[in-house]
């Protein structure tokens, strides 16, 4: 009886046969490379990473390669500006904020400066101010009053110009004096004056006062002008850079121009007797002037004196 394991000894397994073989890959069929072909490629490879021509090639065949190490930058690069922008917009805003409020503090001042008065065209051509009549500035010009073209109001109250003096020749003197006036002891000639145009005194010396102090400041103490009248027809026109004044021979032919004007123009055609009411067109705002400081001096200096008193406080 035969033993070992002979009996068990598997078989060859013959290859399982499919019932249907797999079609081909519809791929397409690369060319085959030689080892020459391969080791050229390779080589050329080699020398363009170099950044070099592979010898044996022509030039245009061995673009230089990027190097592996450059950083690429974006080409869309943010303004230097922008990380300014926090404190840049906040500073643009301040700076125009700033311009802005210097202009109208440079304009403001510009503007309230002393400067040309308003100026009116007058028949014979010239140009006067609005202070002595403008276009009227050579109809007032008379060594008497002359007749008026509106009625003159007869109760015009305690400041109205028109009335008896209220103060003396003597009285004036003593004020003229007392501020050391280039015109003290012209008091006669200032006080028959007013009673010949019909105007107290004391406002043609409250005027002196306040454009002058008595003819010691200012136009007056070359134009010896009592009003700092400015330029008018027959009389001399100076400072004209600073808007033209008349110039006068004497004092008391400055006396004479201002009486003149009140009584033949102001009153006598623009029926304006009151203080309020001349002041506003003797010196107006604009030729820059305070009207209501102006008014309020002028009362208070006709207080003054008519209760007796020399110095104005």
């Amino acid at each position: 009886m035969a033993r070992g394991s002979y009996a068990k000894k598997l078989r060859p397994q013959e290859p399982i046969k499919t019932q249907s073989p797999i079609p081909p890959r519809a791929t397409r069929q690369l060319a085959t490379t030689s080892d020459n072909e391969l080791e050229t490629e390779t080589g050329i490879f080699s020398w363009r990473l170099a950044g070099r021509r592979a010898p044996g090639f022509p030039h245009s065949a061995t673009k230089p390669a990027r190097p592996l190490h450059t950083r690429v930058v974006d080409e869309f690069q943010p303004h230097p500006l922008e990380r300014h922008k926090p404190w840049l917009a906040p500073f643009i805003f301040c700076l125009i904020l700033a311009v802005i409020f210097i202009v109208v503090v440079l304009s403001a001042g510009i503007f309230q400066r002393p400067g040309e008065p308003a100026l009116l065209r007058y028949n014979g051509g010239g140009a006067y101010s609005i202070q002595v009549g403008g276009d009227l500035a050579g109809t007032w010009q008379a060594t008497q009053p002359l007749p008026p073209k509106v009625p003159i109001p007869t109760s015009t109250g305690p400041y109205s110009v028109l009335g008896k003096p209220t103060i003396s020749a003597d009285f004036i003197n003593r004020v003229l004096a007392a501020y050391h006036s280039p015109a003290a002891g012209q008091g006669q000639a200032l006080y028959a004056l007013g009673v010949k145009y019909g105007i107290d005194p004391a406002f043609a010396l409250a005027f002196f006062m306040h454009e002058s102090t008595f003819g010691t400041r200012g136009e007056a103490r070359v134009t010896l002008s009592l009003g700092n009248l400015r330029c008018i027809p027959d009389h001399p026109c100076v400072d004209q850079d600073r808007g033209g004044y008349a110039s006068f021979a004497s004092w008391q032919d400055g006396f004479q121009a201002w009486y003149e004007l009140i009584r033949n123009l102001y009153v006598a055609q623009w029926g304006l007797t009151t203080v309020d009411q001349i002041i506003p067109r003797y010196a107006p705002t604009a030729d820059h002037n305070n009207e209501a400081a102006y008014i309020a001096a002028v009362k208070h200096a006709i207080d003054t004196w008519r209760a007796g008193v020399v110095m104005v406080s």
